[in-house]
């Protein structure tokens, strides 16, 4: 499989995952929950995507976890809400790192 097909497939699963865990919660209209949604599947697909197609000289682990931070960042720092954000940017960097390093 080459890199841009797997980076697909995982931005597409990691940003799924991330619209799942998002459904349940509350917000202030429609149209906010909307925009969140659409937001956080944005950045989880570009985190799942960009893994397998960014070398950085580095065990893909690595790079995994560099990219699942830096570019969970913004919106934890928009949003104040680090923990979680991070984390699960963390959590799915190191996931997609690991299947990149196995499957490229």
């Amino acid at each position: 499989m080459d890199a841009i097909t797997l980076g697909i497939i995982c931005g597409l699963v990691f940003g799924i995952v991330a619209v799942l865990i998002m459904i349940p919660m509350s917000f202030e209209s429609r149209r906010k929950k909307w925009e969140a949604l659409s937001a956080a599947f944005v950045e989880r697909f570009m985190i799942g995507f960009l893994i397998p197609n960014v070398s950085l000289g580095m065990n893909p682990l690595f790079t995994g976890l560099i990219l699942g931070i830096f570019l969970s960042l913004p919106s934890a720092i928009i949003t104040r809400a680090y923990a979680p954000i991070i984390g699960f940017g963390i959590v799915g960097g190191l996931i997609i790192g690991y299947i990149s390093g196995v499957v490229l």
